[in-house]
């Protein structure tokens, strides 16, 4: 049976130094990650699915390879609200783990519109791009009938008043926000498609990474002309 001491070795011994160089260039300290690519995690993943208190044991390590894999472990339904607040405060300032790993797991819970909403009005520049993320996920995989629809519009008017003072990962995670009800919520898809003509091109700062903030216009058009509008995914995790 695989232990934390085991799953941290295997990941050192996995870790190379161009994905290590890669991840420092998006902003991980050199002191947190061995450089394990995603793939290499997921096929350790696939051997520890399931074990839910080794996913959560290897998220407290604070080591982003260990963070990202728990991510792909741990199941979103099992976890208490205090136990999300946790790991979005102990994601700090890493955005692949506030933008992708916790959303992955808030999503999946029942708490999942709650969390959302109030991560959104954090101060804490990453907490609050975690609460994008979440309802942009939720979004994306709920049925448009179950979905709150005026909230939403809500919170795309929100995003045209708000996203010119707010911090930059915030601006990052609100474009999605607006792209993601372009791509999958139907009956709001001319509402997104004003917004992102509002929004034009949106400011971030990609910290000299190749990284790129996809034009909303230009994203929600492409899935559209593919009358792949309202395609509703089944999970939110990659």
């Amino acid at each position: 049976m695989a232990t934390l001491k085991s799953v941290m070795s295997e990941l050192k011994k996995l870790g190379n130094e161009r994905t290590r160089a890669a991840f420092i260039r998006h902003g991980c300290p050199e002191d947190r990650l061995f450089g394990v690519s995603v793939a290499d995690m997921k096929a350790v993943a696939k051997k520890i699915k399931g074990e839910q208190q080794l996913a959560c044991d290897l998220y407290e390590t604070g080591n982003l390879d260990a963070m990202y894999l728990a991510g792909l472990v741990a199941d979103g339904s099992q976890m208490t609200k205090k136990q999300l607040d946790s790991w979005i405060k102990l994601a700090g300032s890493l955005p692949m783990i506030s933008e992708y790993t916790v959303p992955w797991l808030a999503v999946e819970n029942t708490n999942a519109r709650s969390l959302a909403l109030k991560w959104m009005k954090a101060r804490n520049e990453n907490t609050a791009a975690c609460g994008w993320c979440s309802y942009a996920g939720i979004i994306t995989t709920t049925p448009d009938e179950d979905l709150d629809l005026d909230e939403i519009k809500e919170l795309l008017n929100r995003i045209v008043e708000t996203i010119d003072a707010s911090k930059n990962r915030v601006r990052y995670t609100m474009n999605g926000f607006v792209i993601a009800v372009g791509c999958y919520v139907k009956p709001l898809l001319k509402d997104a498609k004003r917004v992102a003509k509002q929004l034009g091109v949106v400011s971030v700062d990609m910290e000299g990474t190749a990284c790129k903030v996809p034009l909303a216009t230009d994203y929600i058009k492409k899935v559209e002309d593919k009358d792949r509008v309202g395609k509703k995914r089944k999970s939110i995790r990659c």
